[in-house]
């Protein structure tokens, strides 16, 4: 069964890319939504207009860039990504009886976390966000801004209380990140970490201080 990964309109497109190459990596296949919003800030990001009737090419370039804005940095496969328009709420996800893991919002903007929290189905991803919780599946919300009012937060708590994971998009600097790609990857692991996908991202807490400079 797939994860559903939704991509929103907050900054942090890397945050999405890292997440998606090692689900792919780690052989998981993927239900793709990219939201109207987020494919303006991967455009501003990156320079990438994501296309419905070319998106695998456009997302063989998104994915095969590093954080650092480089081409060509990896060579993704998209052998196990499927693709839904964001408008299309008669897409498999948008229903209970469509199987799936679980799913993974990264980022999540605060029109995302208010939008979940409420139970809204603007968009595909919205829907999909619903019906994850509504059928008890795994829930990750990355949410990515800075900084939170008070209304956003009642909203991450009454996600947190609906069973979701909410994950800051907040780098840590113990695992000795010498470039951006390290930091990224970072956050992306701890999605991965909260919905029990194995990767190796980052180097992890071993109870030794002073090993993440000893990495550099």
């Amino acid at each position: 069964m797939p994860w559903i990964v939704g991509v929103s309109g907050a900054s942090g497109t890397p945050y999405a890319a890292a997440v998606l190459r090692a689900l792919l990596d780690a052989g998981e296949d993927v239900d793709l939504v990219v939201s109207r919003a987020s494919r303006l800030t991967l455009l501003d990001e990156t320079g990438i207009s994501f296309r419905d009737a070319h998106w695998r090419a456009d997302l063989r370039d998104w994915l095969a860039r590093g954080a650092d804005g480089k081409p060509d940095t990896y060579r993704p496969d998209l052998g196990g990504v499927r693709y839904w328009n964001a408008g299309d709420l008669a897409a498999g996800p948008s229903s209970g009886s469509y199987p799936v893991r679980g799913m993974l919002i990264v980022p999540a903007s605060t029109a995302c976390v208010a939008g979940v929290a409420l139970g809204l189905s603007k968009d595909l991803l919205q829907r999909a966000a619903s019906v994850t919780l509504k059928e008890r599946r795994p829930l990750v919300v990355a949410v990515r801004e800075t900084p939170l009012n008070g209304q956003t937060l009642r909203q991450l708590v009454a996600l947190d209380e609906a069973g979701a994971s909410v994950v800051p998009a907040s780098p840590a600097f113990y695992a000795g990140a010498t470039h951006i790609q390290d930091l990224v990857d970072f956050v992306a692991g701890r999605v991965l970490d909260a919905a029990g996908v194995e990767h190796g991202l980052y180097r992890r807490w071993k109870g030794e201080l002073g090993g993440g400079a000893r990495d550099k």
